[in-house]
């Protein structure tokens, strides 16, 4: 795989003075609970960057619920943490890599190609009685230069053509009930944007948490073409970004976030809702 890498991967280079490890755990509705858990112990050399205070812009009328941060301020804020242009960058979680794919779309958006989420996560870095610390690494600032890719990208406008008219697959990345509408715990409005297919994220994992291999990823996703546009989206952008890792994985080049996800498609009076299956 090319943006997974295995722990023992991680274990044999976490020394080698290009790497940076970024620590990206976050419990939804905890806003403390990750830096808690990072001070607790985390992967010896890891920063820790928070997905609201890090890796979303704040909350406004539009953008949904984790806005994509500006992309000079995060690029600012990856200098001050250390992680250079030059830097290959390895992004850990302990919630089965949704918020390490969050910071490796990020960089990716910001055109940085060297950047991987380790499977698994801390717990089984700590299970597998890897090194763990609560030493809190000095931050040297580095040069970070931006080179946004606005292709990776999708806006309100492309997703309402694209439900409109089938002009791109629409990927609904959150479990079915949300999908379906039979639940909402989080947003205002229950649904999902109409013509949209749903690929629950988690089934990128193995039964035992690990991401499963490039073939099985290809059979799951047998029934979209390949050269065809693909906008990936879930509640706010967060849990959509490991099936975009899996997409590319499994050899689809056209492939969009939709970073506010149902979370902005809902901010707007205007937009339908679709219940049920597709």
């Amino acid at each position: 795989m090319k943006n997974i890498v295995s722990m023992r991967w991680l274990l044999a280079r976490m020394y080698e003075p290009d790497v940076v490890i970024a620590d990206c755990r976050f419990l939804l509705g905890q806003p403390d609970a990750g830096r808690q858990a990072y001070e607790a112990g985390h992967i010896p050399g890891a920063v820790y960057l928070d997905l609201e205070k890090d890796l979303s812009a704040p909350v406004s009328t539009h953008g949904g619920r984790h806005p994509l941060p500006d992309p000079a301020e995060l690029a600012t804020r990856l200098s001050k943490a250390g992680i250079g242009s030059n830097a290959r960058i390895i992004a850990y979680d302990d919630q089965g890599g949704m918020n390490a794919s969050r910071l490796w779309w990020l960089l990716r958006y910001l055109g940085h190609e060297q950047v991987y989420v380790m499977d698994e996560g801390l717990s089984a870095w700590q299970n597998a009685k890897f090194p763990v610390t609560t030493d809190v690494p000095v931050q040297i600032p580095a040069s970070f230069e931006v080179n946004v890719q606005s292709g990776l990208l999708a806006s309100v406008e492309d997703v309402q053509q694209a439900s409109a008219d089938g002009s791109a697959v629409l990927i609904d990345s959150r479990d079915a009930r949300r999908y379906a509408g039979l639940e909402e715990p989080i947003d205002a409005k229950a649904g999902h944007i109409p013509g949209a297919v749903n690929y629950f994220w988690k089934d990128v994992l193995d039964w035992d948490g690990r991401w499963t291999d490039t073939g099985v990823l290809e059979e799951r996703f047998s029934k979209l073409d390949k050269d065809g546009a693909i906008i990936v989206y879930c509640g706010s952008g967060v849990s959509a970004c490991p099936n975009v890792i899996a997409l590319e994985e499994a050899g689809y080049m056209n492939v969009k976030l939709y970073s506010g996800s149902w979370s902005d498609w809902i901010s707007y009076e205007e937009n339908p809702v679709a219940t049920g299956e597709e």
